[in-house]
């Protein structure tokens, strides 16, 4: 989405296309019929009254300019894929990012520039590799000067860009050892702003919570604010005031508006209480301390059951492999972990090695590693939480939704260490995965667990659906008929085996859901399945079952 002059541009989810809305009226029509292709990243070009965007057609990116009435123009497409892209305040200056297949972009990715002349049409277009490998990101225009974010030293960190004589300088801004952003799944993400005259505001992630942090001018000390939310995005300033979304963990996304000359905050929009006679259980920060078998500090965040527990009676823990792998288990309001901890259960959300926001070594332990390291950390932090006295070790539970349900399952198939697991519409066959995903992670399962040509056993001992007999817990399965990430059939399978192994298994199937369940009823049906399930374990454990 962007604002143009008078109106705004966004792109209509159903079927990817640009359309103008009229911000009084609300009325919207389309401006790109192009039906075989999809768009996103818009930019308003206020300099030749354009929307600059990224298409995707058969198969390749580009940047284009879009003007009303379907005048779709290509502006350069040598490389795989885009990031949304920047302008210069006089519109004669545009930065954007790309990478390459295999690559995800928060592996490898580079910044291109270019000129942009009077027709509109870019010119001396040239990419700036870092000084080492790296992932770049969100670049940015203050005025003329360009900045960009870049982990190429270890953490994702605000860079000033030139190239005098033609060959790139790059200067840090912020050293602080902490990433700024998080990985790029979206286009168009904003994690900082200039706010001119040398000033910034920006995110900085510390122990996976987002603080905001404001510097007004060049020669100002830094000030944290909105001390109430932990994650912020899409930041931009206007008039004196910066405008994000911002989440919390005790009330539902808002849109805030800080004050540059006062930090004062103000709540636009959203930021209602979930529930209006129910306490919010706030999460816990725990760190699980690094071995000495060379295994990484990690954490994640600790829910109380509502009622409390004592140490001569732990509480039931669920513990949750987040999706992605790459991204994150952020400390912000989550209507189903709230959900378990009034039934009585704790529930510990973990941001095992791979996860975004600690910094480009911890993210990058995954490569290679995707069933082994994410299984462990999930071991280390059920240990850890019962060794502190926040778990029952006889009632412990683990779940996860997509690659997080392929975690659960591997963490399943490793031990008897959890009393039963749910897979959650979860990965269970990555080589047929791998065969169907879509152009933009069509490498990603290649840098999680090697190519397969190169690690055939590997792949055999990291796939569920082919180790499925080593499975000794309860489990179960929740998918829908119209996925097309994981292939229904799979989960079929993994249960066919199950029961031929006389393991208790249950399969809820909803016909009409795809990746991820959209409508409300059947969200209902899995919470209250999932919940009897969880009930039903914890007790034949108790009754010596």
């Amino acid at each position: 989405m962007c604002a143009g002059r008078d109106t705004v541009y966004a792109v209509e989810a159903s079927q990817q296309q640009i359309h103008r809305i009229d911000p009084v009226t609300g009325a919207t029509n389309a401006v790109t019929q192009d039906t075989d292709a999809s768009f996103g990243g818009l930019v308003w070009d206020p300099l030749h009254h354009r929307t600059l965007a990224v298409r995707e057609r058969s198969g390749c990116q580009q940047l284009v300019a879009v003007r009303d009435h379907n005048e779709i123009v290509p502006l350069h497409d040598s490389e795989d894929f885009y990031s949304a892209p920047a302008l210069s305040a006089s519109g004669e200056r545009m930065a954007w990012v790309c990478w390459s297949l295999p690559d995800m972009p928060w592996v490898r990715s580079v910044l291109w520039t270019a000129d942009v002349d009077e027709n509109g049409v870019l010119v001396r277009a040239r990419c700036w590799p870092t000084s080492q490998e790296g992932s770049v990101q969100q670049p940015v225009f203050d005025g003329e000067t360009l900045y960009v974010l870049s982990d190429h030293e270890g953490w994702w960190q605000t860079w000033y860009v030139s190239w005098p004589d033609e060959q790139a300088k790059w200067t840090c801004l912020d050293s602080t050892a902490a990433d700024h952003a998080i990985a790029p799944w979206q286009l168009g993400e904003r994690h900082y702003c200039p706010l001119g005259q040398g000033g910034w505001a920006w995110v900085r992630y510390v122990n996976g919570v987002g603080e905001l942090w404001l510097k007004r001018f060049a020669e100002s000390s830094p000030a944290r604010v909105a001390l109430d939310f932990n994650d912020f995005r899409h930041m931009t300033a206007s008039d004196g005031q910066l405008y994000c979304i911002a989440r919390s963990a005790t009330r539902l996304d808002s849109v805030l508006a800080v004050d540059l000359a006062t930090n004062r905050v103000r709540l636009l929009a959203g930021g209602e209480a979930p529930f209006a006679d129910m306490p919010i259980v706030a999460p816990a920060p725990f760190k699980v301390p690094s071995s000495n078998g060379g295994q990484e500090e990690m954490g994640g965040f600790w829910y109380p059951p509502v009622g409390g527990s004592s140490e001569n009676n732990p509480p039931p823990l669920i513990l949750i492999a987040h999706g992605g792998p790459t991204s994150t288990a952020w400390p912000v309001f989550n209507p189903q972990v709230q959900f378990w901890c009034h039934h009585g259960f704790a529930v510990a959300d973990v941001n095992y090695r791979g996860s975004a926001g600690f910094g480009r070594r911890f993210r990058m332990a995954l490569a290679g590693n995707w069933g082994q390291s994410d299984v462990e950390d999930m071991e280390r932090a059920a240990d850890h939480l019962v060794a502190t006295g926040r778990a029952d070790a006889s009632r412990l539970f683990i779940q996860g939704r997509s690659s997080g349900g392929y975690t659960a399952l591997m963490a399943m198939i490793r031990s008897t260490r959890f009393r039963a697991g749910a897979s959650l519409f979860g990965v269970s066959d990555p080589a047929r995965l791998r065969e169907v995903t879509h152009r933009f992670e069509s490498g990603y399962l290649d840098w999680l667990l090697g190519a397969p040509s190169d690690y055939p056993e590997r792949w055999h001992e990291r796939t569920p659906v082919q180790q499925a007999h080593r499975i000794r817990r309860p489990m179960i399965f929740f998918q829908g008929g119209q996925d097309r990430v994981v292939v229904p059939e799979q989960t079929r399978e993994m249960v066919r085996v199950l029961e031929q192994n006389a393991q208790p298994v249950e399969l809820w199937w909803f016909e009409d859901e795809g990746h991820g369940f959209r409508q409300q009823n059947n969200q209902v049906a899995l919470l209250d399945n999932l919940l009897t399930f969880y009930c039903r374990n914890s007790q034949k454990w108790n009754d010596g079952g």
